[in-house]
């Protein structure tokens, strides 16, 4: 067991809060890490926080300035399983330089409305 960095596990937490705030938005466990679904489709993987990995979290970003930004955090990469081709980055929390959990809600918020359905992203904007 790892014993992981109160700064990372904040910001984790601060970014699993937003998430689940979103509209629509829900919490589930497939393959024994916690992702937000909407509408039945992953827009962030949370990661495992059992301490054996390092905490971390997976987004997709399909604006090239957001994506090419998230891939120069410290130990950020594209995601595994053919992901990474669809624009999915892996972001982990714990290296220092790490962003900051603001951005990091931004990347989620953005990530939100490549799966959203329009609804949804009509009510996260208030209409």
């Amino acid at each position: 067991m790892v014993a992981v960095p109160a700064n990372a596990l904040k910001k984790w937490e601060k970014v699993r809060e937003f998430a689940l705030g979103l509209p629509g938005a829900g919490e589930e466990f497939p393959w024994g890490e916690s992702v937000a679904k909407v509408n039945k489709k992953v827009f962030v993987f949370l990661g495992v926080d059992d301490g054996s990995h390092p905490l971390g979290l997976t987004v997709k970003l399909k604006d090239e300035t957001s994506h090419a930004h998230a891939l120069t955090s410290p130990g950020a990469e594209p995601a595994g399983y053919g992901l990474g081709r669809s624009g999915w980055v892996r972001i982990p929390l714990e290296p220092k330089g790490t962003p900051g959990a603001e951005l990091l809600c931004d990347w989620v918020e953005e990530s939100y409305r490549a799966i959203a359905p329009k609804r949804l992203i009509a009510e996260l904007d208030g209409h």
